[in-house]
Order: C-alpha cells, then structure tokens, then sequence
C-alpha cells in the first residue's frame, strides 16, 4: 500500500493535489468533521464552546484551537501509536509544546513539498544549517527538517558556532546555497565576521531565545543584509505544532503552500475573524497535521494581504489583551 492510500484510508483527501480555494475548503471541512470525533482535547473545546459539529457548513465557522494547548493535553487522532513526537524548545521555567507526529514518512513529504514550492528541488542547492540551539536538544522538528533537506540536497550540514568551518566550507562550495540560521546565530556570525556571501540566500528561523535584544524584524534584516551582502533575509515559519512551513522571499512577506492558510482573528474576541489588512492574533490551518488538529490558534501577531500572504509582527502582549479569551485549562 502505497503513501497515498494510507492517506486516503485516514479519511482525508490528498492535500498536495489542492489546486484552489474551493478543494482546499471542501479538505479542510472533512478533516474538521474528522478530528472534531477524533481528536479528544478539539473535542471538549468544542463542547465548551458550544460548536455542535455537524452545525460547521463553511470553513470560516471552524473554531481554532488555542495553541497553548499543545502543552498540556495530547493532541492526536486515533490509536495508532505516533511514530514520534516533536517538542518545542522551551526554557527550564516554561513547559514545551508536545505534537504527536504519526508518520515520518508524511512530515518528510510535506516540508519537502513546502521547500519544492518556493525553491524547486533541493539537489540544486547546498543547505547549510545555523542552529546552535536546536541541535543541543532532542526532538527539534526543525532540525528534523534541516537533516532530511541537507540529505536531498546532497551537500551542505550542521554547525553548532564554528564560524570558521562554516565559512570555509561555503567558500569552497561552487553551488547555490542557502545559508539556514535562528536569528540570534546570524546575528553573531555578521557582527564577528560580516563575511560576504556570494551565491547564497540567507534565510533566518525562529527568534532570539533569549540569547539576544528582540528587534524589528525591518531594522534586524538591515543588519544582516549589510554585513552578508545580500539584498534581502528570507524567513522560515514553522513550529513543532505544525507540519507544514510557510516562506519569505524578503520584507517578512510569508506565503503558505497549497494545503495551509493564515487568518487573522481579534486579539481580544479569538471568534471574530478580521479582513485582510488587520492587525490582530493569527490562525493557521495546516491541513498536514491530519493526525492532530489542523486549526490551530496561535500566540503570533500580524496581518494578512489580499493575495492571502502574510506578515508577523511579533507576539501577543497579554498586556494588549482588554477581553477574555476563552483557553481550556
């Protein structure tokens, strides 16, 4: 049995075959009828927020799930035992997020699917990977990813902070690179080296962990454009809660692939979805988290764009928040 009919056998249809709006709906209604019996955390928020299922007639009445939820329920559709579960990377005080990942064979296809959208087939590229504070730690979906990709990609690898090796071994590689780093990472390797990078995109993941003053995403891309000789940053977003990534080819414009969506709802109503141009709190539908729930309430600030991209503009401040969101405990 192929990959396929494994997928159909779930209930769901082929994701990767989504051509529009309308298939993407139709897919994204019958996985909600799925996981609304399934998945038993989505379950009881449903019941507590007084969503009867079989009510849900259009995509835009789908309730999302509060992300925060990822750390204290599991998260996952049907019996079978995940194939292994990715964790959020957390301080000692804060507990991470846990996400069930059914098939390895399925994440793999689909950032694989992702990265093909926006940057074709990843044998024409060297991937170099920045992640200091990624691979110190066990179940890192990035890291994951990162590994798979350098593999299709035939050349590239890990670096913890060995600049130098980093350096050199991009320096001796004649194919087009992509140099892939958490933001903190590029920060030190541009003030320490400010080394010119030439045939290479320079991709940023994640934020600064603490490790390093949060800045606006305008005036930090400046940074690294002016030390590495590029034009633009391009961006990675994902998180252990999602499957699938969305890109950015610079001026933090993300774009999703085919099967996930942005929205964007009222920070102090999570049930009032607003129009394109609003700033408020952003929904991601991944309809590649078949096996968890792919309606997920994020903790991202942003707005989105007619052409259904997207910008971040950084993280609820609880401050900000006047109403009350309504989280299961």
């Amino acid at each position: 049995m192929d990959y396929s009919e494994r997928i159909q056998m779930t209930g769901t249809n082929d994701i990767f075959s989504i051509r529009n709006d309308a298939e993407f709906e139709a897919a994204a209604l019958e996985i909600f009828r799925r996981q609304a019996s399934e998945c038993a955390p989505y379950r009881e928020y449903l019941s507590l927020v007084e969503v009867k299922p079989e009510a849900v007639r259009t995509f835009a009445e789908i309730p999302y799930l509060p992300i925060e939820l990822f750390k204290t329920h599991e998260i996952y559709c049907g019996e079978t035992e995940p194939e292994t579960i990715f964790t959020s990377s957390a301080t000692t005080s804060m507990t991470p997020s846990r996400h069930p990942m059914r098939s390895l064979e399925h994440y793999e296809r689909t950032f694989r699917a992702a990265f093909g959208t926006f940057y074709g087939e990843p044998s024409k590229w060297s991937l170099y990977a920045l992640l200091p504070n990624y691979l110190r730690r066990k179940g890192s979906s990035l890291v994951y990813m990162a590994d798979r990709l350098i593999a299709a990609c035939g050349s590239g690898g890990f670096y913890l902070d060995d600049y130098d090796a980093l350096l050199r071994d991009m320096a001796a590689d004649s194919k087009p690179k992509i140099l892939l780093g958490v933001s903190y990472a590029l920060w030190d390797l541009a003030e320490k080296y400010a080394p010119k990078l030439s045939d290479t995109i320079v991709m940023e993941t994640g934020g600064m962990k603490g490790y390093r003053k949060e800045l606006p995403k305008e005036e930090f891309h400046k940074i690294l454009c002016n030390a590495f000789g590029v034009k633009e940053i391009h961006s990675e977003y994902g998180m252990a809660e999602l499957t699938s990534q969305a890109y950015s080819a610079g001026n933090n414009r993300f774009r999703c692939p085919a099967w996930m969506r942005v929205t964007v709802r009222d920070i102090n109503d999570p049930f009032e979805q607003l129009p394109a141009g609003a700033r408020g709190g952003l929904n991601i539908t991944d309809l590649a988290n078949c096996w968890s729930c792919a309606f997920i309430q994020t903790q991202d600030v942003g707005r989105t764009f007619p052409d259904s991209s997207f910008e971040i503009e950084g993280r609820i401040d609880r401050a900000e928040i006047r109403g009350c969101n309504l989280l299961v405990q």
